[in-house]
């Protein structure tokens, strides 16, 4: 019975289905939650505008973390390495919005 996994059964709305596209993620944090801001960067628009905020428990922020490896190795099993390219900026971190003053400034 243990080794059973479970099913969760749950609603998805057909504007929820379509998804939302994202070629950035903003994360920040505080002592008790995770804030994800996930943004779209497009030809013609003068900044990110910011299309889907996920705020998280740092436990399930974990436990999505520990998700995403394991698909993302299970991915790279079936189709092969996924490449960065040589034009990704290196990612050294995030930084946290509450160092922002409102107006998206550093305070």
């Amino acid at each position: 019975m243990d080794n059973e996994k479970k099913q969760l059964n749950f609603d998805l709305r057909p504007e929820v289905a379509q998804g939302t596209y994202s070629n950035l993620a903003i994360i920040s944090h505080s002592h008790s939650e995770f804030i994800i801001d996930f943004a779209a960067v497009l030809p013609g628009m003068p900044k990110p505008e910011v299309r889907s905020r996920i705020l998280m428990t740092p436990e399930h922020c974990k436990r999505l973390l520990n998700a995403l490896n394991d698909n993302i190795s299970r991915y790279e099993a079936q189709f092969g390495s996924i490449s960065l390219g040589n034009n990704a900026p290196e990612q050294k971190g995030t930084f946290n919005l509450g160092d922002f003053a409102p107006n998206g400034t550093k305070s």
